[in-house]
């Protein structure tokens, strides 16, 4: 049996570009990359890290994702108006359904966990 290797968030990596639909960019031009450095055996759960430059952009969660914030600012709004900020050092969870935009306010930077329920 093979045991599984621990993945180090401390070791470079290899962000790729992660381009935004043009449809759901509602301000700025915005820029992503996204860095995943696991994925489960069953495509079920990633992490990694992923940055953006500033701008607006709807958002239709169908994971789960755990979100760390490493640098940067960023403002979520609720498709009902509840709206939320976070900055570096700020920890929070978009549960699977959440609807509304995602804003990053100031470059942005995170680590983050994701589960996705199997279809």
């Amino acid at each position: 049996m093979t045991v599984p290797r621990i993945i180090a968030f401390r070791e470079p990596g290899a962000p790729a570009d992660a381009p935004f639909d043009p449809s759901r960019v509602l301000a700025g031009t915005p820029r992503a990359t996204v860095d995943n450095r696991y994925s489960d055996p069953t495509q079920q759960f990633h992490a990694g890290t992923w940055s953006s430059t500033r701008g607006r952009w709807k958002v239709s969660y169908t994971e789960h994702e755990f979100c760390y914030l490493l640098e940067g600012r960023v403002r979520l709004v609720a498709s009902d108006g509840t709206a939320v900020e976070f900055g570096p050092g700020d920890a929070f969870v978009v549960p699977a359904g959440f609807t509304g935009t995602w804003e990053t306010l100031e470059d942005a930077r995170k680590h983050y966990a994701i589960f996705e329920r199997a279809p």
